[in-house]
């Protein structure tokens, strides 16, 4: 089943909506987990990339992705589903619940940016405005794009992932750095609105990578578990993309939470 742009996979059952981190396309992003979760238990998975994001030909913002994605679901008949994001896909996903809790019945948060830590968002999108600005050079571009890609390397023969895990870390690491870029833009405002008690109180878990306690992130992960009243996860040795070198710590996780929405 196809709707602007959208795929489900599954007939019937609890909705779950897969939010890729940064501007990645759904396609392939969570290996493994859309078949999962559509066998067991028994769930429709729903695949969109949102515009600004993946393959869409539509342009799109961090501000208006909630109201977007809120229009699909709707669109579908779907709803409410339980909104499973990555990285920004996780931003992306609390979005959709403050501003939209009509359509959301769970949420997993898998490494998400941090939007309740307003000088890490701010950084974030300064980063990627001094990284675009820098790989204008050509020469500069193609230094960091090949320093990327070999750090991602020696990453994938570190953490042995399986190859369905290692094909998608290939991917993600020959980064559209422009494009994410204009995925995050607008990240600071956002944000700096953002309240962790206008989030709903619906069945949740938070899952971050293997941080120090003190660390900043894992410490932004940590208010929102409490926030949420929500568990706050973390694998030894588990990395940003943890949905790749935890794959099947992921897929327990996600449909733990599917079943506690549908008891």
């Amino acid at each position: 089943m196809s709707t602007d742009g959208a795929r489900v996979l599954g007939e019937s059952g609890p909705a779950v909506l897969l939010i890729p981190g940064g501007a990645e396309t759904s396609d392939g992003f969570f290996p493994g987990l859309p078949e999962g979760l559509r066998d067991d238990p028994g769930c429709r998975v729903i695949l969109y990339d949102r515009p600004g994001a993946g393959s869409s030909s539509r342009d799109g913002s961090l501000a208006d992705a909630s109201g977007h994605i809120a229009a699909m679901i709707d669109e579908l008949g779907c709803g409410p589903v339980v909104a499973v994001g990555q990285s920004l896909g996780g931003a992306v996903a609390a979005l959709l619940a403050r501003d939209h809790p009509e359509a959301v019945a769970g949420l997993v948060f898998l490494d998400p940016t941090p939007l309740n830590d307003p000088a890490g968002c701010a950084r974030l999108e300064r980063s990627l405005g001094a990284i675009v600005a820098l790989s204008r050079v050509p020469l500069l571009r193609n230094v960091f794009a090949a320093a990327l890609r070999a750090s991602f390397a020696r990453q994938r023969r570190r953490l042995r992932m399986r190859p369905d895990c290692a094909e998608a870390h290939e991917r993600i690491g020959d980064l559209d750095i422009p494009k994410l870029a204009r995925a995050v833009q607008g990240i600071t405002a956002v944000s700096a609105g953002f309240r962790e008690s206008d989030l709903p109180r619906v069945p949740a878990v938070v899952v971050t990578a293997d941080r120090l306690p003190h660390n900043k992130i894992r410490m932004a992960h940590a208010r929102l578990a409490a926030a949420l009243d929500a568990p706050l996860v973390s694998w030894p040795g588990a990395q940003h993309n943890l949905q790749l070198d935890h794959p099947d710590e992921t897929l327990t996780t996600v449909r733990d939470l599917v079943r506690r929405t549908t008891v």
